[in-house]
């Protein structure tokens, strides 16, 4: 009887909602530790589907850019302000300048994060596993791709660059997961 209690709490952990209040209720809740899944399939996935990735890079990509370029947007409207001009007229410059530069920004590292969720998915899918030099070649060829208008001398030097900061970033997060303690 003992080794089923024992077992049972390896599987289970206890959830009290109340703990941080001083109530005398005192219900605890036996909550999985395992993964929820509707399907036994996915438990076995190690990484996000095509789909996913593009919509999380993509997404982030966006958003981040369009933060950033709207900062310096508005920072570049607050310094073009002239003299004798109104709060009002200010204020319009400010929010045009944040508006049309964050879209701008936006869209751009959006769709470098489209590009790189495209090729990091189809280096998953064509090599069978999911390693640094899927996320490193990735970055290459989205540095190239994106800068392949401009010239073959940028689309290399963009490319380098793409590559080198991938590879960089997953290495970061490797090693940020295993000596940071969470």
């Amino acid at each position: 009887m003992a080794n089923s209690t024992n077992d049972q709490k390896k599987t289970t952990r206890l959830y009290h909602p109340y703990q941080d209040l001083n109530v005398p209720i005192q219900k605890l809740y036996d909550l999985p530790t395992s993964p929820e899944l509707l399907f036994s399939e996915e438990a076995s996935k190690t990484h996000r589907s095509w789909g996913e990735n593009i919509q999380y890079y993509a997404g982030c990509g966006y958003l981040s850019g369009a933060v950033i370029g709207g900062a310096k947007g508005t920072v570049e409207g607050l310094s073009a302000a002239e003299k004798g001009e109104s709060l009002k007229l200010r204020l319009n410059r400010v929010l045009n300048s944040g508006g049309q530069t964050g879209r701008r920004f936006g869209n751009s590292v959006g769709v470098l994060g489209l590009i790189f969720a495209g090729l990091e998915s189809g280096m998953i899918h064509f090599r069978g596993r999911d390693d640094l030099v899927n996320s490193a070649i990735a970055g290459l060829g989205t540095g190239a791709l994106y800068r392949a208008a401009s010239g073959p001398r940028s689309a290399v030097i963009a490319g380098a660059i793409g590559g080198i900061s991938a590879a960089v970033a997953v290495a970061g997060k490797q090693a940020f997961k295993r000596y940071v303690p969470i």
